[in-house]
């Protein structure tokens, strides 16, 4: 049911925005600016049987900004979705969607996985979460003392600068994995022997907030 209201609605409103001189139609599609040739068109959908897809919407903003940040916050495929790299050729596992949610396997030559994997990655000098308002970076630490002040709110508590370790005993206590521990031994310990430069510098990020 839903979907047919779907398609009348959807139909009916092509026709309005046709009527209305709203569509506009260039080279191959030029012929559809004659309102029988449109009609004729649109015959065959009108008779299609439409798939409409819906579901619940959001419980409210904590699962909003849980959506939101799995895809602001990790890469484009996670390690444990890699199952085997062998002859050039790479076997990972993917959810299929249409067919209910099933877990399969596909495997793509390494440069086609890596031409799909840098899909994902941003052009140089983009930014993947910019802040706006009183959290823009320029101005954000006076702005912020500024909203405390109008709401009245006590200010916050400085930072414990005496934190034991360095960043490996923080991952390790956040984590409970060890970034000195050999990955393929499980038993050795992995110590830096050489900090490469890199090749050259990067492209400065402008703030543009």
């Amino acid at each position: 049911m839903l979907a047919r209201l779907f398609r009348r609605l959807f139909l009916a409103a092509l026709e309005k925005a046709f009527d209305a001189q709203k569509l506009t139609f260039y080279g191959r599609l030029e012929p559809l600016r004659d309102r029988s040739t449109f009609q004729r068109h649109l015959a065959p959908a009108r008779k299609a049987e439409w798939w409409i897809y819906a579901k619940p919407p959001f419980a409210g903003p904590e699962q909003v900004l849980a959506y939101v940040a799995r895809y602001t916050h990790r890469v484009a495929i996670s390690n444990n979705r890699l199952l085997d790299i062998d002859e050039g050729k790479v076997r990972f596992c993917w959810k299929d969607y249409r067919n209910g949610n099933r877990q399969k396997t596909m495997t793509l030559a390494a440069d086609e996985f890596i031409r799909r994997f840098l899909l994902h990655v941003l052009p140089e000098g983009f930014q993947r979460i910019r802040y706006y308002g009183f959290l823009a970076n320029r101005y954000r630490e006076q702005k912020l003392a500024r909203c405390r002040q109008l709401l009245a709110m006590p200010l916050p508590e400085p930072p414990d600068d005496q934190v034991a370790g360095d960043y490996r005993d923080q991952y390790q206590k956040l984590t409970g994995a060890s970034l000195t521990e050999c990955p393929a031994c499980q038993r050795g310990r992995m110590i830096i022997i050489e900090v490469l430069e890199p090749a050259q510098s990067c492209r400065p990020i402008y703030d543009t907030s």
